[in-house]
């Protein structure tokens, strides 16, 4: 900056073109350029530029102009190589173009870029052209690369249709079961902290478990119990009995392919009760389709964030003080069959 002369730049675009104008009608009356340059101020320079602005467009060349680039302007990649990128991103996943991992990160986008455009972008960068595509970083669902399409299909377009259609008829009740297990080491939730100061958050060294197994209804409906040790035909055998004790309609129960489920006790327990209760079975290696899974997130992540058991007994209590307050929200279990994989059964 030279002495005695002033940053334009820190005036804002009005007063910059007030002081452009200001300077060339000073000239236009008579004044040097140069003693323009002392009296307001400014570099040589800039009056001559002024001036030339003025002499060739009149007033227009005076007006102030939007800063920064215009739309489109000066990126890195044209709109051409942003519409195949994006596609790219959004139809494909890394390892289609040769990338490692399961999963598009803005170093992995970022690399793609620098192998189909030779263009190296920061981080920074990357994810601003990801959010102007209209992405967001979202956690994706796991799909079992033994998991029959066309089974799906069926279930989604035949199967389950015609089991609704039936309860219908039979005024009977549709019931999703699932297992789940948490543990006393489970992961804790994240938390507000001071920066750079890692939280403590007490929790026992003891390792233990509990079992849960829940049906849900898409109108509310919750039925559980909790237990310790491995799921078998000893703990699935009296829900099933107190389940059907307890309604006063038929149930069609909807069940994953675990061995417990098709065991011969089970199945000939079924159908001796044939009048109470049918089961049906999930498509295989296909656990998005069931909303209970939904409800074992929801007691985990409840499980991970307000309880810190010291004993098997706590935890216990713990996850059935959990779901007999869930019981008592039948809104929130309906909010299980919202999510788009399972809203085929709300």
């Amino acid at each position: 900056m030279i002495a005695g002369v002033r940053d334009t730049r820190r005036l804002s675009p009005e007063a910059q073109e007030d002081l452009r104008r200001r300077v060339v009608a000073a000239v236009h009356g008579g004044m040097t350029q140069v003693e323009a340059a002392r009296v307001f101020a400014v570099a040589p320079q800039s009056v001559s530029r002024w001036v030339q602005a003025w002499r060739k467009r009149g007033s227009k060349g005076l007006t102030g102009r939007r800063r920064g680039r215009k739309p489109g302007e000066q990126k890195a990649l044209s709109a051409r190589q942003q519409r195949k990128l994006r596609y790219a991103v959004a139809e494909h996943t890394p390892a289609t173009f040769g990338l490692t991992g399961l999963v598009w990160t803005r170093k992995t986008v970022a690399e793609l870029i620098r192998v189909r455009h030779g263009i190296v972008l920061n981080l920074r960068t990357v994810g601003n052209y990801l959010r102007s595509w209209g992405l967001s970083p979202q956690k994706p669902i796991r799909k079992a690369y033994e998991q029959d399409p066309e089974s799906v299909r069926r279930w989604l377009e035949e199967d389950y249709p015609a089991i609704a259609a039936r309860a219908r008829r039979e005024g009977a009740l549709i019931l999703w079961l699932d297992q789940t297990g948490i543990r006393s080491d489970a992961t804790v939730a994240r938390t507000w902290a001071p920066a750079g100061q890692t939280p403590v958050v007490g929790k026992t060294g003891k390792r233990f478990s509990v079992n849960a197994m829940c049906a849900i209804g898409n109108k509310g409906e919750l039925y559980f119990t909790v237990y310790t040790g491995s799921f078998n035909g000893k703990v699935f055998l009296p829900f099933l009995d107190r389940l059907t004790r307890h309604l006063d309609r038929k149930v069609h129960l909807i069940v994953d392919g675990h061995p417990v489920h098709r065991r011969k006790t089970i199945q000939q327990w079924i159908t001796k009760h044939a009048e109470a209760i049918e089961m049906h079975f999930l498509p295989g290696y296909s656990p998005e389709l069931n909303p209970d899974e939904i409800l074992n997130a929801d007691l985990k992540r409840t499980m991970s964030t307000s309880t810190a058991p010291k004993t098997r007994d706590e935890l216990k209590q713990a996850v059935r003080s959990f779901l007999h307050r869930l019981q008592k929200l039948p809104d929130r279990v309906r909010s299980y069959f919202g999510k788009p994989e399972v809203r085929y059964a709300a």
